[in-house]
């Protein structure tokens, strides 16, 4: 009997020894994905299955940027990565805060977005999430993007995360398309030995309520980011510390929002000014401030 409970006992010791070893290169692995970075957006739209004979397909979009990742929290159970392009004259760069994405391990709390502006509270049980860590992906104020579950897989030399989640249309596709409203976002992060890279199988999906969704065409989506040194990133670094203290407040005030864990729509517009129009101001630093304008476009 007590050769059989000290190998339990040991078997157990093992499996904890095993299960911290690979929770730790998860979290290297997601940390790999702060510093400076010379990225490059690649966009081509490869099928469509339109009915209409005179769709046109989106041109394909290449882009380039120098983008720092700045590490905003590190938790053992979270880590925060907020985003920020550096654009123009590099004597003199101009600051554009990007996109956040925060990893969350063993997360059972989801907004699933639904089209239009509409995101739907999802509880999921702990059998679905064990060992996976969620990306939640944020727009540049913070609200709410896209995210989804998945494993981190460390094999072969390789380490790289996958998962398939509704997602809005991106900025370069809502100022010119208006003939589908979901993204299904096929998402692939795997850390290279020059950076990392976010490989994307999309489709474009017309939803409407009551209806089957149709997929009006496929995306691939390629985007290289390439470690350069931290140096060049100098005036994203310092415009993050001048300016983290506001940002730390509305992700404060966000936070509050998605506790209520209730479905969410948010007004594209308030008083036809889009909610990243207000923030990006000095006018809206204070705690009171940053609440009464993102409260106010939260539909009741």
């Amino acid at each position: 009997m007590r050769r059989l409970i000290a190998a339990s006992l040991l078997l157990l010791s093992v499996f904890t020894i095993n299960a911290q070893s690979k929770k730790k290169k998860d979290r290297e692995a997601i940390k790999k994905m702060c510093g400076c970075f010379e990225v490059t957006f690649n966009f081509a739209e490869t099928f469509n299955y339109s009915k209409d004979s005179t769709y046109k397909p989106s041109k394909n979009k290449v882009s380039k940027g120098l983008e720092w990742a700045q590490l905003v929290e590190d938790d053992k159970n979270k880590i925060s990565i907020q985003h920020l392009l550096q654009v123009g004259n590099p004597a003199k760069p101009y600051i554009v805060k990007h996109w956040r994405q925060d990893w969350i391990y063993q997360n059972r709390d989801f907004y699933m977005f639904n089209g239009d502006n509409n995101w739907l509270y999802k509880n999921k049980p702990k059998s679905e999430i064990r060992k996976q860590w969620t990306q939640k992906v944020y727009q540049v104020d913070d609200s709410p993007r896209y995210e989804g579950s998945g494993t981190w897989v460390h094999i072969d030399g390789k380490s790289y995360w996958e998962n398939t989640t509704d997602a809005p249309l991106p900025r370069r596709e809502y100022t010119k398309r208006s003939d589908y409203n979901v993204t299904i976002r096929g998402n692939r992060h795997e850390i290279t030995d020059y950076g990392w890279v976010h490989d994307q199988d999309n489709q474009k999906v017309v939803r409407k309520a009551g209806e089957k969704d149709f997929v009006l065409a496929s995306e691939k989506g390629y985007n290289t980011y390439k470690r350069v040194p931290n140096a060049r990133c100098k005036a994203a670094k310092d415009w993050w510390t001048k300016n983290q203290a506001k940002w730390q407040i509305v992700r404060n005030k966000w936070d509050e929002v998605f506790a209520r864990n209730k479905d969410l729509s948010l007004e594209a517009k308030v008083k036809n000014k889009q909610l990243f129009k207000y923030l990006f101001t000095d006018k809206y630093t204070k705690e009171g401030e940053v609440s009464e304008v993102i409260e106010s476009f939260i539909k009741k």
